[in-house]
């Protein structure tokens, strides 16, 4: 991502960063920072990218991950169950999709439209008769915008750990966490 000398301060007190604090972490002086900043020295290169370099490592790790952004409790249903029991579990836990799940794999996900569209269209009575296809899965370490894109596709994201699912983001985890932020 390419920066602009007068970013340099904005970035730096987004971060929390003191003037001393971000020339340690980039190799330069407090003093070549407080002049960059002021506009009072045109650095020379290697010492501008040094800066953006240290600036752009402490983005990436305030960066949100899938793990903070994710519920750890897994509401799923089971494929082989009744239709009626999945609409008792989404009222009892007021949610709208469940993860459908088999031999702890994630094979599908039913969802209130899944299920009205079921029920309007006689289209079966399990789970399994009318299940869609299976949302994504990503790692605890995906990043806000690839999941932020992924949600705009489908209604939630399993989240794995060492092949193991773990949690689950649904928009309303997203907006609650960026909301606070």
């Amino acid at each position: 991502m390419p920066y602009e000398l007068e970013e340099i301060k904005k970035i730096r007190k987004k971060l929390g960063l003191t003037q001393t604090e971000l020339a340690d972490r980039a190799g330069v002086s407090q003093s070549l920072i407080a002049k960059i900043e002021s506009g009072r020295i045109d650095p020379t290169y290697t010492k501008i990218k040094k800066i953006f370099l240290a600036l752009s490592e402490l983005e990436k790790k305030e960066e949100i991950k899938a793990a903070s952004l994710m519920t750890n409790r897994i509401i799923s249903i089971s494929p082989d169950v009744q239709i009626k029991e999945a609409i008792s579990k989404m009222k009892k836990f007021d949610i709208s999709q469940l993860p459908v799940i088999d031999e702890h794999k994630a094979i599908g996900l039913v969802s209130e439209s899944t299920i009205l569209d079921a029920l309007i269209n006689s289209k079966g009575k399990l789970v399994r008769d009318v299940m869609q296809e299976s949302p994504p899965i990503v790692s605890k370490t995906t990043s806000v915008q690839v999941i932020s894109n992924l949600l705009k596709h489908y209604p939630l994201v399993l989240v794995s750990e060492e092949g193991k699912l773990v949690g689950l983001i649904t928009k309303s985890d997203l907006l609650s966490k960026l909301y606070r932020s």
